[in-house]
């Protein structure tokens, strides 16, 4: 990592818009789609197994959790009703007992491509990387077509810094499907971890011929260009992501920040400013804003935020895993 504080987008951004919705549970045939009345008497196997399908689809959290404890006690061994009742907990919010029901059902049926991929969902909403790309690797063994599981799995990878493995499987996602909604945006990602600015400039402007505007994508292009001194360019995008994503304290930083660098001086205080009140936990556009108002001849205030800036820092615990720091 280039130290510039760009972060790696964990499983809550970038793809949450068009993939992670809910537990993205299962690929499973369309017969078990079909709804069979229920019976007076015990139902049979495949009728509760027909019914826990049908309850998890509509939506009937508590009764599929209910159903799926008792197939599990009458049927331990099924390997299918250890997957549905995981993904009945997950669904509820139980994300204990939703991995040991996914993991007792892996270890029934361990070529069951579908319970290593859900998982390797459940558990990047831990987030565990590193047991997510493991289960995640199975997935693309068994189903190597799957261009999904390799996208999450180049996700997992480079939250585990493993960027030259996120790199491939990006490649390998845009490979089975050219179209797919950001495989350009994380491959450019996976390229800017390893300081790879011009190829991941090369792949943010893909996405964005592709795909549209997106806030993530023109923030991205906006902060590579600025790491690589393009500060005319950057501040194009940075702007323009500011409009988009006005909530953003990391876009305002960036402006405030390649403004600073672009000599605009007067125009860096108010988007260091935004960007402190947005994060105000966040020391890094203190440090920027005592450099900008000692250019500007306010020495007094200068000072003040370079001791605000040294209390944060103090209060900041130590980061791990992607860089999350910045250069200041």
């Amino acid at each position: 990592m280039t130290g510039t504080g760009h972060r790696a987008p964990g499983v809550n951004a970038g793809l949450k818009s068009q993939a992670l919705r809910g537990i993205f549970f299962f690929i499973i045939s369309s017969s078990f789609l079909l709804c069979l009345p229920v019976q007076a008497q015990t139902p049979s196997q495949a009728q509760t197994r027909k019914q826990l399908l049908q309850e998890l689809e509509s939506g009937q959290v508590q009764d599929a959790v209910l159903l799926g404890q008792q197939a599990v006690s009458r049927w331990p061994r099924d390997a299918q009703f250890r997957h549905y009742l995981g993904v009945a907990y997950f669904k509820a919010g139980d994300i204990k007992q939703a991995q040991e029901q996914l993991t007792r059902a892996r270890e029934l049926d361990p070529k069951d491509s579908a319970t290593h991929y859900d998982l390797a969902l459940v558990l990047l909403s831990h987030p565990d990387y590193p047991a997510a790309a493991d289960e995640l690797e199975n997935v693309t063994k068994l189903d190597p077509s799957n261009s999904v599981a390799h996208m999450f799995l180049g996700r997992a990878y480079l939250n585990s810094n493993r960027s030259l493995q996120a790199v491939e499987e990006f490649k390998t996602v845009l490979k089975l499907d050219p179209a797919m909604k950001l495989g350009h945006y994380h491959l450019g990602f996976a390229y800017f971890s390893l300081g790879r600015n011009d190829e991941a400039i090369a792949e943010y402007r893909e996405e964005l011929s592709r795909s549209g505007e997106s806030p993530a994508v023109v923030y991205a292009l906006g902060h590579s260009l600025m790491a690589s001194g393009r500060y005319g360019a950057a501040l194009t995008y940075l702007q323009r992501g500011t409009e988009m994503d006005p909530r953003n304290a990391d876009v305002w930083y960036d402006l405030g920040k390649t403004q600073a660098l672009a000599d605009q001086w007067a125009q860096a205080e108010p988007s260091l400013r935004k960007a402190a009140e947005l994060n105000p936990k966040d020391p890094s556009p203190h440090y920027q804003l005592a450099r900008v108002l000692e250019k500007l001849g306010r020495k007094e205030e200068a000072q003040s935020e370079r001791t605000h800036f040294a209390e944060l820092k103090k209060a900041q615990p130590a980061s791990a895993g992607m860089a999350t720091g910045r250069d200041q």
